[in-house]
């Protein structure tokens, strides 16, 4: 089975990172989302990939470790979106979890670079622990020293590795790290056969980001990828 992940919810229909982003992924009957989490200054986790919402609200450069969640939740994230989502803000990761059915898989990214944000890893794990939904879950991050706390706390964690540029075998990397890593998480744009067949020969699953164009993702299935992120429901809803 080729497992899709709807890319911080359907964010092509609705705000990204947002409860009708996750709905619309629901709604589409898709078998998997991805969602970045952060820490705001009061120690709420926030959904959320930017380290500020100026994408969003060109008003707001302050950067989301300085603000409190009561602060982001004062901010309209929809103005891209005409009126079809008045007054939609970003969501904190009990609430994404308070949603999502227990069937769908989440890949939560701990978006820890360049912003080191300290307990992180124990904000989550409490988490998923007062929802009681460790099961489905997959943590990753570009920062392996917070995987490697998620794993400390909870060695039963399905853990991602992600990979930005291209580094020399990050199979090998992955399998001497001292984590046990369940899926390696690479950028579509190096990903090619011989990449997966090495992860695959390690014992690892393949799941590229982003891939938006169902060509691009045909070839990545021919490839023998596991599944990938995507923008595009017509990618994400063939979960």
């Amino acid at each position: 089975m080729v497992l899709n992940f709807a890319h911080r919810g359907s964010l092509t229909e609705a705000p990204e990172n947002t409860l009708p982003a996750f709905q619309k992924a629901i709604d589409h009957g898709t078998q998997a989302i991805e969602l970045d989490i952060q820490l705001t200054k009061d120690q709420q986790l926030v959904v959320c990939h930017d380290h500020n919402l100026s994408r969003f609200n060109s008003r707001s450069k302050k950067p989301i470790k300085e603000m409190t969640l009561k602060e982001i939740k004062a901010i309209d994230l929809s103005s891209k979106f005409n009126t079809d989502f008045p007054q939609t803000t970003l969501v904190t990761l009990s609430e994404v979890l308070a949603l999502c059915p227990n069937h769908i898989k989440i890949n939560i990214e701990i978006k820890n670079i360049p912003v080191i944000y300290e307990g992180i890893e124990e904000k989550l794990i409490e988490c998923l622990s007062a929802h009681n939904r460790f099961h489905n879950i997959i943590i990753s991050s570009f920062d392996h020293l917070a995987l490697k706390k998620v794993q400390d706390m909870v060695p039963s964690m399905p853990i991602g590795m992600l990979f930005y540029y291209r580094i020399l075998q990050p199979w090998k990397y992955a399998k001497q790290s001292g984590l046990v890593v369940t899926s390696i998480h690479p950028n579509q744009v190096y990903t090619d056969r011989l990449f997966v067949e090495q992860c695959k020969s390690f014992g690892y699953q393949v799941f590229p980001y982003t891939v938006n164009k169902i060509e691009r993702y045909e070839e990545l299935v021919e490839y023998g990828v596991d599944g990938v992120f995507s923008n595009n429901p017509a990618i994400f809803m063939k979960s």
